[in-house]
C-alpha cells in the first residue's frame, strides 16, 4: 500500500513518467465563482504617497542642475561655432581635410541645431516638473 501511494506522488511529479489515469472527476464549476476574478491590490495613487522633505529637495535640486546644464551645454554649442576659436583650433592645424569639415557651415549648423534642441530639452524640463 505505501509503494502505491509513492508511485501515484512519482508519476504526478516526474515529468518523463506518463500521467495517472486513474483521476477522479472534477467537481462542476460554480457560475459565479468562474465571475469572479482576484483583485490585486492597487498601488496608492500619487496624493496618497507624500515624499519625504530630503526627496522632495533632491528632486528640486535634480530638475534645477539638469536644466541649468541643458541650458548651458545648449548656449556653448550655438554660440562656439560661429567663433573664430572654432576654426582656429591648434589640435585641428595638423590635419586640413578635418578642419575644413568643421569649419563648413553645415557642420556648424548642425551644432547650432543641437544646441538649440539642447535648451529646448532643458526648459520643457522645468515647465514639464510637478511635485504632486
Amino acid at each position: 500500500m505505501r509503494m502505491r501511494r509513492h508511485d501515484r506522488r512519482m508519476s504526478l511529479s516526474h515529468p518523463k513518467l506518463p500521467f495517472d489515469t486513474r483521476s477522479s472527476p472534477l467537481p462542476e464549476p460554480d457560475r459565479h465563482s468562474v465571475l469572479q476574478i482576484p483583485q490585486e491590490p492597487s498601488p496608492p495613487t500619487p496624493s496618497q504617497v507624500h515624499p519625504s522633505a530630503g526627496r522632495l529637495w533632491l528632486r528640486r535640486l535634480g530638475v534645477l542642475v539638469f536644466v541649468f546644464l541643458c541650458a548651458t551645454i545648449g548656449v556653448m554649442l550655438m554660440i562656439l561655432p560661429w567663433r573664430p576659436e572654432w576654426s582656429e583650433n591648434h589640435l585641428l592645424m595638423p590635419y586640413p581635410t578635418l578642419r575644413a569639415i568643421v569649419t563648413s557651415g553645415f557642420a556648424r549648423g548642425i551644432c547650432t541645431g543641437l544646441g538649440v534642441l539642447n535648451v529646448w530639452i532643458g526648459f520643457w524640463e522645468a515647465i514639464q516638473y510637478r511635485e504632486d
